[in-house]
């Protein structure tokens, strides 16, 4: 039933979904977040009408991810996720269930991994195929894995950064850690505890990652940016100003242990491959790596060249989406 069934690749990631369509492309792009009602279960919002809800609700609403650290971490509040995406997406023009490719958190186990095929088939899909995340992050970026020589990805997400060296279509060392873009925020929202006394939220921190963090050291004149919160002294609303060398102490934070894993990977992979790898660079995918000067950092850390590939947010889904353009 090629042809007459709708056909999805999905990167269901910490921070967004991303869904390619087969034949069209990308099609939807939403903040993995949900809303509910905790005391009936009911789903309120998703995607971004849910995000916005973030750090705003009463007492009977809440609003968060039900994906973290890469794999499911509410498995009814997903699957009804998915449903209500699935149905967005078919409307009301196939009578055939959707088939689906989907990205798995490298690390996953296999409790993980069926989690996410059962919740897509509660969702209301058909055949589900799991595809590991370097995978499709590798397929997305457009590098050689069905050739017997070495290639590196860093896919830095949301919830987690997975790493691995692939050669022949498959995996010969892979790692993950859960350091990835959430955890700079959270780190950002240490830091102005510490340094202002400033609570802020999580919404607050990702504008502030957004807009002037960078590991570039400025000089003369970093950017600087206002930050509204609670002070934590006087418990009343307060400002501060923020400027892009003290985030970058927060942000290191993060992306020092990002480092560790790297050199940890590079020190497990075999010598020919090694060699590959130091020759080609280490291609960064994911939203994480749009942090301003992280290529040129791990550069000069790892005395390897760092590439970022053009797409970085949407490697995965593209991934799955090429994987979905040849399922045959």
């Amino acid at each position: 039933m090629f042809g007459l069934t709708p056909e999805f690749g999905i990167d269901l990631g910490t921070y967004s979904t991303i869904v390619y369509s087969r034949g069209k492309g990308i099609i939807l792009r939403e903040p993995t977040v949900v809303a509910k009602n905790i005391i009936t279960g009911e789903v309120l919002a998703i995607g971004e009408e849910a995000y916005i809800m973030l750090g705003r609700t009463p007492d009977y609403i809440t609003a968060g991810r039900p994906v973290m650290g890469g794999v499911i971490g509410d498995y009814t509040t997903t699957e009804r996720m998915l449903y209500l995406l699935l149905k967005k997406l078919r409307g009301y023009r196939s009578l055939f269930k959707p088939r689906i490719v989907i990205s798995v958190h490298t690390g996953a186990t296999g409790v993980e991994r069926r989690a996410v095929i059962d919740a897509c088939k509660e969702a209301g899909a058909g055949e589900v195929y799991p595809i590991d995340e370097i995978i499709a992050a590798s397929l997305g970026a457009g590098l050689p894995i069905d050739t017997p020589t070495g290639n590196m990805v860093v896919d830095i997400g949301g919830g987690t950064t997975s790493m691995g060296v692939v050669s022949l279509w498959g995996i010969v060392v892979r790692s993950s850690v859960r350091q990835a873009g959430l955890e700079m925020d959270e780190a950002i929202i240490r830091y102005m505890r510490r340094k202002s006394n400033l609570m802020i939220g999580e919404r607050s921190a990702e504008e502030i990652k957004i807009k002037i963090g960078s590991l570039e050291r400025y000089e003369n004149d970093p950017p600087q940016i206002e930050v509204r919160g609670r002070d934590l002294l006087t418990g009343l609303p307060h400002t501060v100003r923020v400027n892009a060398n003290e985030i970058r102490e927060a942000l290191m934070e993060v992306v020092q242990v990002i480092e560790e894993k790297i050199k940890e990977v590079l020190e497990r992979t075999p010598p020919e491959l090694a060699a590959d790898i130091a020759e080609r660079g280490i291609t960064l995918t994911g939203g994480g790596s749009l942090l301003r000067g992280l290529p040129n950092h791990l550069s000069e850390s790892i005395g390897i060249p760092f590439k970022l590939v053009e797409d970085p947010v949407s490697c995965v889904a593209l991934g799955t989406g090429r994987i979905l353009e040849n399922l045959k």
